[in-house]
């Protein structure tokens, strides 16, 4: 199969990576160093386990240079969909897919969903709908990414936990096409189910992603100090039963108590969460998808979402500060030195 990669960063990385390991035709879109190094030395997995594959890949910031695909990939964050669509239809034939890989609500939602919200473009995740009206629907592949990496250097990427991708079509049929891609996943060593409730399964991980992200973005705290401070675990509890309430409205089922997933998140341990991660690094914050999507299906709904508008408003604020002055923020331990000055 030819499969590209739009964005080989962490989670496109490791795909591109393992795909290619499991015999299929791999190509990246890339930028800048990590373009170079990947041409230079191949794309550098380490793994959970610290073992290393380097896989050689056609490699290029021009998408009209790779070809017509059979798979695209799309792996980068959900903000930067939209600048690739003038370019996806050089990797097209008749049959390529579009795999969305990105966190949170996607652009597709109410795509192929049928009732009484059948096609409506989210404002939020899709500005003046140019990613729903770039990509034909039937293209479209559903998914939800549940493995963790970084880039740890210019062409290398470093797996951290987590090995399980979610397939779906956006309607839930059983077609052929997603049977084949589940079992090509499989046998590039991802769990790769395909699950008959793809919005139901993007509630599931949402759930936390939309607390634990912006929350751990301003306190700067882990998914385990988050759920030990008793504020913080109160204002999670919150947040995510106003978020349960909006997924209930659109008739998604809640199988775990919310208590189960914070204590699920807090047994993750010592986690630096993604937006935390963004905030360090002084890249933009990827808070429509988690976070103002969800508030914009409240308002859909009709149900009110005060803890989530409220983190959702500073943590924007915290990413407009960002963005402008160009910076980056990050804890560090107090020098010892300078608290003994300040105490004379």
């Amino acid at each position: 199969m030819r499969i590209c990669v739009i964005g080989a960063g962490a989670i496109g990385g490791l795909l591109a990576v393992r795909l290619k390991q499991a015999g299929a035709d791999v190509s990246v879109v890339a930028r800048g160093a990590h373009l170079e190094a990947i041409r230079r030395d191949g794309l550098k997995l380490i793994g959970e386990d610290g073992a290393e594959t380097i896989a050689q890949l056609k490699a290029s910031d021009r998408m009209g240079d790779l070809g017509a695909q059979d798979l695209v990939i799309l792996g980068m964050k959900a903000h930067q969909v939209a600048a690739v669509i003038p370019d996806l239809p050089s990797l097209y034939d008749a049959g390529t897919m579009v795999l969305s890989a990105q966190n949170g609500v996607p652009w597709w939602y109410f795509l192929k969903l049928g009732g009484e919200h059948d096609g409506r473009v989210l404002d939020s995740v899709d500005p003046g709908g140019v990613v729903t009206r770039g990509i034909d629907p039937d293209r479209i592949i559903g998914s939800v990414v549940y493995p963790a990496g970084e880039i740890a250097a210019p062409g290398v990427i470093r797996h951290i936990e987590g090995n399980r991708f979610s397939l779906s079509e956006i309607d839930n049929a059983p077609t052929e096409r997603i049977k084949a891609m589940s079992e090509m996943f499989r046998a590039a060593g991802f769990k790769s189910p395909v699950v008959s409730d793809i919005r139901a399964e993007i509630w599931t991980k949402l759930w936390g992603n939309l607390v634990f992200n912006p929350v751990s973005a301003l306190t700067h705290a882990t998914l385990a100090g988050i759920c030990a401070f008793p504020e913080t675990r109160q204002l999670a509890a919150d947040m995510m039963r106003e978020a349960q309430t909006v997924g209930e409205k659109l008739g998604i089922r809640f199988r775990i108590p919310i208590e189960k997933r914070i204590a699920g998140a807090a047994a993750v341990g010592e986690h630096k969460t993604s937006m935390l991660q963004d905030v360090e690094a002084g890249r933009a914050l990827e808070l429509e998808a988690l976070v103002g999507a969800v508030i914009e299906l409240g308002r859909i709904t009709g149900t009110p979402t005060p803890h989530i508008s409220a983190i959702y408003a500073c943590a924007r604020l915290l990413g407009s500060t960002l963005t402008t002055l160009n910076g980056r923020l990050r804890l560090h331990p107090a020098d010892p030195a300078c608290g003994r000055a300040r105490k004379r």
